[in-house]
């Protein structure tokens, strides 16, 4: 296949980040043949700033085109194993926004099912998903992309590349993200969200500790390091008295029934460990850090508030609209401007890989192993932080 012909099902946000970084793409590898979105207006919108020529608010319409080889799901969480599965069946190669699926509810369960459903039947539903898309995906010899960007960051790779060189090995490694807050309403709830931070952002640096540990098991012994079990504990800060007596201007979470803080540690078959923290309860801009301490070497990775640019205003006014960093509160006092952020932050290389592994059948770098193993490993958290205990994992 020389050029891949993908229709995107989305027209919001995610779908605009993944189409500028198809753009480099189009014509030589990519070719954007149709979008797919609820909204017509939003279809429409998008179609035009892009210039695909397919619009349609029914997504059968949109697989059972000839011109479409792969589709791009930038959907709610909630229809992300449902739509990759449709898609799948259609013969169509698959790009998937994390996370890959979750637990949004069934019939007869009590609202708020966040604060109402016990986890140990959400991890069963979310796994039941997992299985499902993975099935699917596998029977009709499909390609799954995994839309982990920080497993393709520049910050990352070069993770990779001293870890292989040093012939040292992976004792701990500890990651974070931490911004002030989703401004979209399905982040409030679990039905729709399938989870709170933990899920919505923990996959960031739970898909980076795994993806680091499969890669050095994978070059030191032939063989990725898997994790076997989680502890955990989350809680919703921003639902707490102490939160709602303080000033909250500032940060737009609002939880629902989600926690909006979570820490989970993770156990590796080799006995080494990794600790992931969330939250979208800090100020500050968006923070994304990986550091990984090893027998011969300590290595730090920062995915954003780079200082290769700094700025700074007594008023954030005297900047007018010009786009700093994503989740910045205020561009008043010191700032650092990312000159660069999509590649930064890994987004055109992860397009370009997806793209070359459909074209060279090939599996990617962030494929349906690195998504099953997140869902498993963050299912399991929650089930820790509600009962108190380690959790063993059930891999798939």
């Amino acid at each position: 296949m020389d050029v891949v012909r993908i229709g995107m099902v989305g027209a919001r946000y995610g779908a605009t980040v993944h189409l500028q970084n198809l753009a480099a793409l189009r014509g030589t590898r990519v070719q954007v043949t149709g979008i797919c979105s609820q909204s017509r207006e939003s279809a429409e919108a998008c179609a035009r700033r892009f210039e695909i020529p397919f619009v349609t608010t029914d997504l059968a319409a949109l697989l059972d085109r000839k011109d479409v080889d792969a589709v791009d799901l930038c959907v709610p969480n909630a229809l992300h194993h449902a739509f990759a599965i449709q898609a799948a069946e259609a013969g169509k190669h698959v790009i998937v926004e994390k996370p890959l699926t979750g637990y949004f509810g069934e019939p007869g369960d009590p609202e708020p099912i966040g604060d109402r459903v016990p986890r140990a039947k959400m991890r069963a539903g979310a796994r039941k998903n997992v299985a499902a898309v993975l099935e699917a995906v596998r029977r009709n010899r499909v390609t799954l992309g995994y839309a982990e960007n920080w497993v393709y960051a520049p910050p990352v790779e070069k993770l990779r590349r001293l870890i292989q060189v040093s012939g040292g090995a992976i004792l701990d490694l500890r990651a974070e993200e931490n911004h002030s807050g989703s401004h979209s309403p399905y982040s409030r709830q679990w039905r729709h969200a399938g989870g709170g931070t933990l899920l919505r952002m923990g996959v960031h640096p739970v898909g980076a500790v795994l993806h680091l540990k499969a890669f050095e098991g994978q070059v030191n012994h032939g063989r990725p390091i898997r994790p076997v079990s989680v502890v955990a504990d989350v809680a919703p800060l921003m639902r707490l008295e102490t939160a709602r007596r303080g000033q909250q201007k500032w940060i737009p979470a609002d939880p629902e029934d989600v926690e909006n803080w979570g820490s989970v540690l993770i156990a590796f078959d080799d006995g080494t460990r990794a600790v992931v923290s969330v939250t979208d309860a800090g100020l500050g801009g968006l923070q994304e850090k990986v550091s990984v301490y090893m027998t011969n070497a300590v290595l730090h990775a920062n995915l954003a508030q780079n200082t290769a640019v700094q700025a700074y205003a007594p008023d954030g006014a005297i900047f007018g609209d010009e786009y700093f960093t994503e989740k910045l509160e205020t561009k008043a006092g010191w700032s650092f401007p990312s000159p660069d952020e999509d590649w930064f932050r890994g987004y055109p290389q992860e397009m370009r890989d997806f793209v070359d592994a459909i074209r060279e059948g090939r599996q990617p770098l962030a494929g349906l192993s690195l998504a099953a193993d997140c869902i498993e490993v963050i299912y399991a958290a929650y089930l820790s932080a509600e009962e108190g205990r380690r959790v063993q994992l059930q891999l798939m």
